[in-house]
Order: structure tokens, then sequence, then C-alpha cells
């Protein structure tokens, strides 16, 4: 009787249940991981865009200058000296000179004296770059300004086209549509050459750099027996020289006379009549 009833109640009681919960780490979304590489991403962006930028908008010489910045060279001592401590057992104020490194108190003194030098040496080359690519500003704002003056002076500017090179200014003159430089196929000057080498000299005589006079022409066809282009860009080239020194420009100061004929078209297509022209170059004062 007794263990029937023990049965029954252990019959009656309530079952036990266990719950597992499985604990995700990090939360949704990759626990934000995903920002932190976007975020690079958007940096690595940003600095290949300055990159392009920098490329597009500095200079050569600007470029090699950024470059040497980044790359500084590190002196380092090719000998040992054996010692145990800071500076390979030397005092950095030792007046003698040590016999394992070479250098001594009055060496360093030496060549922080040169070091100084080399960087006034430095500073006045930039201070002279400077000035001189203001002189050659200067000369191409005193020229492109005379177009304010008169509707002539405006319409023979139309064949005059200025441009800032490593080799200095360039001052391009080329045809117009039915206003040549020259007569035909020679080197005879058109009024418009004329007045635009009375007004070249004037304004060259702002300042005393030397200059150098190029001819170029259009192509002509290869089936000519005799081809002009050599010849008479070289004598374009002399009769320029003669009327600017004509209009008051010192002849010392010509450096170089040159005939590309059509080797150097302005244009894509060398035949066109846009590559007769003669350039007039102000040349650098540090070159």
């Amino acid at each position: 009787m007794t263990w029937v009833m023990w049965m029954a109640a252990q019959s009656n009681a309530a079952p036990v249940i266990i719950k597992r919960k499985k604990v995700v780490g990090g939360g949704g979304h990759h626990g934000g991981a995903w920002k932190v590489a976007y975020a690079d991403f958007v940096t690595a962006m940003m600095a290949f865009f300055l990159l392009m930028w920098l490329l597009n908008a500095t200079t050569e010489k600007q470029r090699k200058g950024i470059s040497d910045y980044f790359n500084r060279t590190i002196p380092v001592n090719r000998i040992s000296g054996g010692g145990d401590g800071a500076f390979g057992g030397d005092s950095v104020f030792a007046e003698e000179t040590m016999a394992h490194t070479g250098t001594g108190a009055m060496d360093r003194k030496t060549s922080s004296a040169a070091s100084d030098q080399t960087g006034d040496e430095a500073g006045r080359g930039a201070a002279g770059e400077g000035r001189a690519q203001s002189e050659l500003e200067d000369v191409e704002k005193a020229l492109l300004a005379r177009g304010g003056e008169s509707n002539t002076m405006e319409q023979l500017l139309r064949h005059v086209v200025t441009k800032i090179t490593d080799e200095g200014l360039v001052i391009e003159l080329f045809d117009q549509p039915g206003a040549p430089l020259f007569i035909a196929e020679t080197a005879e000057p058109s009024p418009v050459m004329l007045a635009l080498t009375d007004l070249i000299a004037e304004v060259l005589n702002l300042t005393t750099n030397e200059i150098a006079v190029s001819g170029h022409l259009r192509a002509h066809p290869v089936t000519l027996i005799d081809n002009p282009v050599w010849d008479l860009s070289a004598l374009r080239a002399q009769e320029t020289r003669k009327m600017l020194e004509a209009a008051g420009l010192d002849p010392d100061r010509m450096q170089r006379i040159s005939g590309f004929a059509d080797r150097k078209p302005a244009v894509a297509d060398p035949a066109a009549e846009r590559n007769n022209r003669m350039e007039v170059i102000l040349l650098r004062r540090d070159r």
C-alpha cells in the first residue's frame, strides 16, 4: 500500500525543463567592423586623389623637392669604435680627432659651418629663381596688357600666344587666315610682322635677358622635288632677328637662331596654316 502511494506521488511531480541559450558576441552587422574597413578605404582614396592632384599641379623640380623631403639621407658611422657607450665610447665634446671615427668636436663645427653655407647658397639660389620667374611674368603681363590700348593693337595680339617654360618666356607669333606673317613662301615680312616685331622689341627691352629665335613651318606635300621648309624656316628666323634689332633690341642679347622646318607642329594637322609661326624666347637668367 505504501509503495503504491509513493509511486503515485512521483508520477504527479512536475517535469524539470532545462533551457540552453546560445550567446552570440559582437552584435549585428559583424560588430561594426565594416565601418573601420570603409573608413580605411575612404582615407586611401583621399590619399590617391591628393597624389594625382600633386602630380598635375607641380613642376618636375617641385616633385623632386617633395621626393627628397620624404627620402632624407641618414648619416651612419661605417666604422665601429669598439666602445660600449653612446657614440662608440667617444665624447661628443672631444676636441681631438678620434682615430677610429675621423671626427672630433672641431670637425663637427666645420661641418656645421659648411652645412650653413650650403643652406645659405640654396636660399640665395631659390630667391634668384623666384626673381627670374617674376621677370618673365612681368614681361608677359606687359605684352598682353597692350591689347587694351586700341582695337588695332588688339587685332595685332591675335597673332600672339605666350607661355612660360623651363627655357623661358616663349612669345609665339603665328599666321591668321588672311593675315600671314610673311609674304607667300618667302622670308619677306608682311606689315603685320613688322608691327609685331616693333611691339615685341619694345617689351623685351624691359629686361636684359638673352634672346633666342626659332622658325617653324607647316608641312609641304612630300611629292615636292625641292622642299623649302628647312631653308625657309631658317631664313625667316634670321629676318625676325634683323627686324628685332632694327626695332631697338641689343644685338649682343641674341643667343640662338634656329630653323625647325616642319618638325615641331603646333597642332595635330602638320599641314595646317597655324604651324607657320615664329618663336621669340626670352631666356631665363638661371639657365
